[in-house]
């Protein structure tokens, strides 16, 4: 009796053995997406189920019923900082991203809860916002559901859900002018200040412009064969309507660009004289 139990005992721990190295293709694969955005990223973990040739909105995901906008586990969203969407602001944190796919509209929820995998799970209490959006058709398909970021700037950029023949997006957006003023104003005080991060920070946020010119001159004593800083100088001084100091400038950062060996703000300079003449 000994023996057959030692015998039985093997069996199963073999068996099981073998059944624990045996590894397969996820049928929905799992990915993360992280984009930089405003002054730290935004993250997303979903699955990406393929259609195979099924009907996928209004059979296999029904209309008006949550969905976990993805496969396998729960599809969450993370974001670095306080961000607004739909009206409304998210602090920092990591939610739940779930919808409710329509014909013509979905309800995009961004939701506390992160293991949502069911309509059953959900509970709307627990929404920190929900928004109407859009479904689009698509001129072509998209065989394996997708979500990315679309449209990305400093301050703002849309999430884009794609699968099968529809295409829906919501906006993101931060308010980060507060707090990059802030950095300047502390930045400005210490030993290396940052200015030309500050001078295109300034051009780019249509800020004082003689405040832009003279943290780029700065920047330029900092590292005096900078060509790309004489480039945005340049730039600078012609939206500022001084074509003749902006060929100057561009000129100087072409000399500079050329022993540096760099070909692409050679030619960026030039396209730029040209555009002054």
């Amino acid at each position: 009796m000994k023996t057959i139990l030692t015998l039985l005992a093997c069996a199963v721990i073999g068996s099981s053995v073998y059944a624990q190295n045996l590894k397969t293709p996820a049928p929905s694969p799992a990915v993360t997406i992280k984009q930089d955005f405003a002054l730290s990223s935004v993250e997303i973990s979903y699955s990406r189920p393929g259609v195979k040739d099924r009907k996928v909105f209004g059979d296999l995901v029904p209309y008006g019923k949550v969905w976990r906008t993805g496969a396998n586990a729960a599809t969450t969203i993370t974001f670095g900082e306080e961000v607004t969407i739909g009206g409304k602001k998210v602090p920092a944190g990591k939610y739940g991203l779930l919808s409710i796919p329509g014909q013509n509209e979905w309800t995009i929820i961004i939701s506390r809860q992160t293991n949502v995998t069911s309509p059953a799970a959900y509970k709307q209490s627990e929404d920190v916002v929900r928004l109407q959006a859009t479904a689009d058709k698509l001129p072509f398909p998209i065989e394996t559901f997708m979500i990315f970021f679309n449209d990305v700037k400093p301050s703002s950029m849309d999430v884009v859900i794609a699968w099968e023949n529809t295409v829906v997006s919501f906006p993101v957006t931060a308010n980060i002018d507060k707090n990059v003023m802030l950095q300047i104003d502390q930045l400005m005080k210490s030993d290396n200040p940052p200015y030309f991060q500050a001078a295109m920070y300034y051009l780019e946020t249509g800020r004082s412009m003689d405040k832009v010119l003279s943290w780029m001159d700065k920047a330029i004593e900092q590292t005096p064969n900078a060509f790309w800083i004489y480039h945005n100088k340049a730039n600078a001084l012609a939206r500022n309507g001084k074509k003749k100091q902006a060929v100057e400038a561009a000129r100087k950062s072409i000399a500079l660009a050329k022993e540096a060996k760099n070909d692409d703000y050679v030619a960026l300079n030039e396209k730029l004289i040209a555009s002054l003449k």
